[in-house]
């Protein structure tokens, strides 16, 4: 069984027990900031969890690769360039976008290229 990169087991947990017949789960990010509380990548499909809601609410949301019209990543680099003290991935579904804020760019950065390679192939 291949190790799933993670921030959390609950949220690794949580993504696993959403998973379709048959999908597979890559990684599953912890948020930073107000709002998102995780981001799962599947071979089928995003995952984000949004905390956001009034009344302590909160939505599991998936957004199939085959929907996703655009997918960007966002560095705030220091003032000097030396480092990033976060990143974000935004995805575009019809018009609404989704951001999902990183700390620091690497994690970032995988989550862009694996959106990227599922919506350019599907």
């Amino acid at each position: 069984m291949t190790q799933v990169i993670h921030d959390k087991p609950d949220q690794l947990a949580k993504i696993q027990a959403a998973l379709l017949q048959g999908e597979q789960v890559f990684a599953v990010y912890d948020g930073k900031g107000v709002g998102t509380g995780f981001i799962g990548l599947t071979d089928r499909r995003v995952i984000i969890q949004d905390n956001s809601f009034v009344g302590g609410k909160s939505a599991v949301t998936s957004l199939p690769y085959k929907r996703i019209q655009s997918v960007s990543f966002v560095s705030d680099k220091s003032m000097f360039g030396k480092f990033v003290a976060s990143s974000t991935v935004a995805i575009q579904v019809g018009s609404r976008m989704y951001e999902v804020e990183f700390r620091g760019d690497e994690k970032a950065r995988h989550a862009h290229d694996v959106i990227l390679h599922y919506v350019v192939h599907s």
